[in-house]
């Protein structure tokens, strides 16, 4: 499932570009904003604001027009799940990744 693919890869990377996580997984910007929207809802992710620079060295992109989202979920609670629907399936995730 490409949340639980999401959440893999943000945990893993700590920080990605909306751009970045579109091209890794081949889906368009937008719908990744509704997952990632999900994502911050349930406090494993957070948008950091507009001008954060990406943390790569070129320094080519206009920091203002990146949308970087960083991963926070607190993994040592292993007795917390989240529960949400999508589409009118619903899927059960334990927050450690």
């Amino acid at each position: 499932m490409i949340l639980n693919e999401l959440k893999q890869y943000l945990s893993q990377h700590k920080r990605a570009a909306l751009f970045d996580l579109s091209c890794h997984f081949g889906i368009e910007p937008e719908a990744l904003r509704g997952m990632l929207a999900m994502l911050q809802r349930k406090g494993w992710v957070q948008q950091l604001p507009a001008g954060t620079p990406c943390g790569g060295a070129c320094r080519k992109c206009d920091s203002d027009s990146v949308e970087i989202f960083e991963w926070v979920a607190n993994t040592g609670n292993s007795s917390s799940a989240a529960c949400f629907t999508v589409h009118d399936v619903q899927f059960d995730y334990d927050r450690e990744v």
